[in-house]
């Protein structure tokens, strides 16, 4: 994983791609945005967000019992999540390992140049491709059947609709 961007060596400090920073007491773990002074809300994710944030509980449930880690992670999670994000928007994302805080109340946050729904969709399709991938090295009719279902599977519509369902309007939504 990339290393945060610091400036001045305060590990609790993160410099933000909009050139504003923010400090991790004050991203609290039901918060999934913030708007920032640069005019723009920003996503907001710590290591203790379930992946029920971004899929459905049968969904997440697939995910960790069929993608091994080669980490310390136990079982895959949003650490893994973000891992993938970060790769894919290295500019994008910045993070920050703060294990050591006792007083934030997680180990890692990952704060985004856009807001938290875009993030959500962005999550789905990286989860989406990575799923795709795995299928293909399976039987080529469940391949198929895989292609078939995401012709049809609309990023933006689920989004919506999952966070509607998810009532993100509250920081006290439950797992679907």
């Amino acid at each position: 994983m990339a290393e945060p961007r610091v400036p001045g060596g305060d590990s609790g400090t993160l410099e933000l791609p909009c050139g504003r920073t923010v400090h991790a007491h004050d991203l609290d773990m039901g918060m999934r945005e913030f708007r920032c002074e640069c005019g723009d809300s920003h996503a907001v994710v710590v290591d203790v967000h379930p992946l029920g944030r971004f899929v459905p509980e049968s969904i997440a449930d697939v995910l960790r019992s069929s993608i091994g880690t080669a980490d310390e992670f136990p079982e895959f999670s949003i650490t893994h999540v973000m891992g993938v994000v970060l790769e894919e928007f290295p500019d994008e994302i910045v993070s920050a390992d703060l294990s050591d805080d006792g007083h934030v109340g997680y180990s890692m946050v990952w704060v985004a140049a856009f807001d938290s729904r875009r993030l959500h969709e962005i999550v789905v399709e990286l989860l989406v491709e990575l799923m795709e991938h795995a299928v293909s090295h399976g039987d080529e009719a469940a391949s198929a059947e895989f292609e078939r279902q995401m012709a049809e599977f609309d990023v933006e519509l689920f989004v919506d609709q999952y966070r509607d369902a998810r009532e993100f309007d509250s920081e006290f939504d439950s797992a679907l």
